[in-house]
């Protein structure tokens, strides 16, 4: 944890429980209500020549949920774009600010700035056209989808275009510049005493478990590679500090895991965690890079062990946001959040690909499921053994799923355009306390991807060659 970047104060108190009583697993939520949260411009941003994230990939998954109809079993919505006073909320107001001010034409009044945010030249996050712009909209879509939730007016909230989880309070990190998933957690506080928030990127989700390490009232839950590998954090051992002891989850793995030894992980931890906790809403980041043939991760799961993970979550019947995440083989990411799309939405499509204006980027195959590929398996079914079982330990510890005193839910953030200067979404808006509170220091050290920038004249295409 970076002693720099104190957690956020999330209020504790034990006077009047709120429980939640989830389904129990695999019970279908009867007929959930599904919306979906689409921005047409986020997808035409761009990070830059040979730079592994692609926005475009958002565009891909979204013309397959078209192309799959899956667009007509749920209500879509194009979100708001966030302003910096939302963002406020957990981001200091000058990395905000620097954020919204900075382009790659001005660069050079901004330097000493760019080193202390960890953006720009020679970091992982670039300033490319539109940077500012790119961060409301997929962080207005989070947030949007938190409120529908608290409002309950629907069951599950998708919002492809989030999920950047290693964004810090005043630090771009990992490609992720504002942690939508931090701020639509803060939002669904208002309402649910307790929120959990699963991770199944490639990367441990550092940003979310530094943000809440402190506090029972969320807990977080990241299965990733851990070792010589970004961001270098998430051992087994960091498990919070203060009233959060304990409720920080870390699922260290190594490269190679396939669908069987990641379910017989993942189903019993997050059923123990539902018993244990009974969280009043679940936040899915469902980073694509964990899949088999990502440019960046290193496992080896199929669409459908991915999506299982997902299954397993929706059965619980618990409010739900899911968001994206990680994901550099594009046209697999694409096809890993259409067919997610289609799990929530408990509808089956076909293996064939539909076609759309995106259909040359699955060539050879057009195919909708990938094959894992042949490649070792480092984790060994006793090392697994042990994960599971120190993990199921750590929960069984603890007292039972914390209680918290509400008060009078605050209201949602109002953006007024006919009252200049009052609730118009600018900095001064929504203060909220930043909180002084230190988080403790765990094993990892900060690492960068080894193929981190790439070279080549396909680089930015990533569509395989047609024959003929």
């Amino acid at each position: 944890k970076n002693a720099n970047h104190p957690p956020i104060i999330v209020p504790h108190n034990t006077e009047l429980p709120l429980v939640t009583t989830p389904l129990p697993p695999n019970q279908k939520m009867p007929n959930p209500r599904v919306s979906y949260f689409y921005s047409p411009e986020v997808g035409h941003f761009y990070y830059g020549p040979s730079h592994p994230m692609k926005p475009h990939r958002l565009k891909l998954a979204h013309h397959l949920i078209l192309s799959y109809n899956l667009y007509r079993k749920m209500e879509t919505y194009k979100p708001h774009p966030a302003t910096s006073g939302e963002m406020t909320a957990f981001h200091s107001e000058d990395y905000v600010n620097f954020l919204s001010r900075i382009t790659p034409d001005n660069l050079r009044a901004f330097h000493s700035q760019m080193q202390k945010f960890n953006a720009g030249e020679m970091t992982d996050c670039p300033v490319f056209d539109g940077l500012f712009e790119f961060t409301s909209l997929y962080t207005g879509a989070s947030l949007d989808g938190a409120i529908k939730l608290n409002n309950g007016d629907t069951d599950i909230a998708i919002n492809w275009s989030g999920g950047l989880h290693h964004a810090k309070k005043s630090e771009a990190s990992g490609f992720c510049y504002i942690n939508d998933i931090v701020l639509a957690i803060l939002e669904l506080l208002k309402v649910h005493a307790r929120v959990l928030y699963i991770d199944i990127d490639v990367h441990h989700g550092d940003g979310v478990e530094e943000a809440f390490y402190c506090t029972d009232r969320v807990m977080t839950f990241s299965l990733h590679k851990f070792g010589d590998f970004f961001p270098g954090t998430g051992h087994i051992k960091d498990t919070g500090a203060k009233e959060g002891t304990g409720f920080a989850i870390n699922a260290p793995l190594t490269s190679g895991i396939t669908d069987t030894m990641y379910e017989k992980l993942f189903k019993p931890i997050t059923a123990k965690i539902m018993e244990v906790y009974q969280p009043g809403a679940i936040v899915l980041q469902c980073g694509a890079d964990s899949l088999t043939g990502d440019r960046l991760g290193c496992f080896n799961l199929s669409l459908r062990g991915h999506a299982e993970c997902v299954k397993f979550v929706k059965s619980f019947g618990v409010p739900t946001l899911v968001l994206g995440g990680g994901g550099y083989t594009i046209r697999n990411v694409a096809r890993c959040w259409a067919y997610e799309t289609s799990v929530l939405l408990d509808t089956d499509i076909s293996n064939e690909i539909p076609y759309n204006d995106y259909f040359e980027y699955y060539a050879p195959d057009f195919k909708l499921h990938l094959i894992p590929e042949p490649m070792e398996n480092l984790n060994t079914e006793p090392n697994l053994d042990t994960v599971r079982v120190e993990l199921l330990s750590q929960l069984q510890s603890l007292q039972g799923a914390p209680s918290v005193q509400m008060q009078e839910v605050p209201p949602q953030f109002v953006i007024r355009h006919d009252i200049p200067d009052e609730n118009d979404g600018g900095p001064n808006d929504d203060k909220r306390d930043k909180g002084t509170g230190p988080t403790s220091k765990g094993d990892g050290e900060r690492r960068m991807h080894d193929s981190e920038f790439y070279e080549g004249d396909d680089d930015n295409k990533d569509v395989p060659k047609l024959n003929g």
